[in-house]
């Protein structure tokens, strides 16, 4: 990862001591910040591996939930460590840019569609799955078209990555008792993924028509 100041997601967590802490072992045992961000992918295929696998053997329901919500977690853990390792134990690289960004979208993707195993039986779950993954894409698409366009990162919800990934947890601590409620999460999903591409959208418009400093 390889982010300047005002790029950075603001994230309440990364003033913790859990996380610098964390961040302070992996820089002093010189873990690569890409490499931190490849372990996002990882724990995006656990989670996957958990919600595949849930239909296949229901008799562990409880335990592939846990997994799962594990999964999820130590996924955002990694995006939080590796811009921590990279800017404030200045361990950033020429590629960082790429690891910023690529293993999100690919984790994202290992997760949402990982719920389709969840919801596979249900009327539209194939189309509710395919427009998440796309819209979740396309939230990232815009928040960096807009720096691209020197307009600045704008992290807008209400369904940004940290929502999406709070909406899933919740989704399986619930689906513990009540499976469904991955249906109605991925609604929920798709209709606030729609609002945060039209929310930042529009802030990007703003601030390119916005009268220019002298």
């Amino acid at each position: 990862m390889d982010n300047k100041s005002n790029s950075r997601r603001p994230i309440a967590s990364r003033d913790s001591t859990w996380a610098k802490r964390l961040a302070t072992y992996l820089a002093q045992k010189n873990v690569s910040p890409n490499f931190v961000s490849i372990l996002s992918i990882a724990f995006a295929a656990l989670a996957f591996a958990a919600f595949y696998l849930d239909p296949v053997s229901p008799q562990y329901h409880i335990a592939w939930m846990i997994l799962a919500i594990a999964g999820i977690q130590l996924r955002l853990v990694m995006n939080l460590l590796d811009g921590m390792v990279a800017v404030e134990h200045n361990k950033k690289s020429a590629v960082g840019g790429l690891f910023n960004e690529v293993p999100d979208r690919i984790a994202d993707t290992l997760i949402i569609c990982g719920v389709y195993y969840e919801i596979q039986l249900l009327d539209y779950a194939i189309p509710l799955v395919y427009w998440a993954v796309i819209l979740s894409i396309t939230t990232a698409y815009i928040r960096t078209l807009g720096a691209s366009l020197q307009c600045g990162h704008h992290f807008l919800g209400p369904m940004a990555k940290q929502h999406r990934m709070a909406l899933l947890t919740v989704a399986c601590v619930i689906g513990i008792f009540y499976p469904p409620v991955f249906y109605y999460a991925m609604i929920i999903m798709n209709i606030g993924l729609i609002i945060t591409c039209y929310r930042r959208l529009v802030t990007v418009a703003a601030v390119l028509k916005a009268p220019s400093k002298p």
